[in-house]
């Protein structure tokens, strides 16, 4: 598996790019959340599809402030035959395995996987996509759809996606916006980008699992 790839691999005619955003901020079988991220990453493998390209682990503050421990994230492109709701299932299910529990909105998880894109589609349409994006902060905390919403309506504003989007996608281009990862990511206030912290690549830290 490549760490970082260019955003013009070649995906064949029976497939899809699609873009998996990896959180976790709880600790997993003695492990640490970085060790479930990287670990996720190689589970992803399993599934109908490619990982085409992997991006650091990143050490972020926990979003909104004060709703948990901060967190350990990272982001994958994909190569896949699987629709955007049969992929969202198979993310879910591993989530399950990794003991992901839904408690509460934006609560601590073991794992969250996030679909960010699929080939570019906006689901259901655009002005279902806008009134999610332009939900305020308050209404987020207590509101969840009840549909797969493509492009994740957050991306845009999330540097915790953001920044590794643009390690391994800086030519993405946002569905709606059209913006590239590259200009989302720079358009953050500095202080927001600087907050998140590379800790290492997958492969490396399944090298430290690994020795342990």
């Amino acid at each position: 598996m490549r760490e970082t790839a260019s955003c013009h691999d070649a995906v064949t005619e029976a497939e899809t790019s699609a873009h998996v955003a990896l959180g976790a901020n709880l600790p997993l079988a003695g492990g640490e959340p970085a060790d479930t991220v990287a670990e996720a990453i190689t589970a992803l493998t399993a599934l109908p599809a490619r990982v085409v390209a992997a991006s650091h682990v990143y050490a972020t503050p926990c979003v909104p402030a004060g709703a948990g421990p901060d967190y350990a994230n990272a982001v994958v492109r994909l190569a896949t035959p699987l629709s955007a709701r049969a992929l969202m299932a198979e993310l879910h299910a591993l989530e399950g395995r990794y003991e992901r529990q839904r408690s509460a909105r934006w609560g601590a998880r073991t794992l969250d996987l996030d679909l960010l894109d699929h080939g570019g589609a906006v689901a259901p349409d655009r002005s279902v996509w806008a009134f999610w994006a332009g939900l305020p902060a308050e209404e987020q905390r207590i509101r969840t759809p009840d549909r797969l919403i493509l492009p994740h309506p957050r991306l845009q504003a999330r540097a915790f996606v953001l920044v590794p989007l643009a390690e391994i996608s800086p030519g993405w281009r946002h569905p709606v916006t059209g913006q590239t990862a590259a200009a989302l990511r720079d358009a953050l206030p500095e202080a927001e980008r600087a907050a998140i912290r590379p800790l290492a690549s997958p492969r490396a830290l399944a090298k430290q699992g690994a020795a342990r």
